[in-house]
């Protein structure tokens, strides 16, 4: 077996997966996302561990 077939397949399942995931998901909405770059604004940093509160 070549890799011509493995490659196309799994390239096919790739495009599958993402259009599936097109399909489920609800589209985003630009002005409920956070800023790019919030230097200055007052907004805390979330979701990273950066964020995390110090323990002691």
């Amino acid at each position: 077996m070549t890799r011509t077939p493995i490659a196309l397949s799994v390239m096919g399942l790739v495009m599958i997966l993402i259009a599936a995931d097109l399909v489920a998901s609800a589209p985003l909405n630009p002005y409920q996302a956070p800023p790019m770059m919030a230097l200055g604004s007052g907004l805390a940093a979330t979701g990273a561990h950066c964020a995390a509160p110090v323990v002691e």
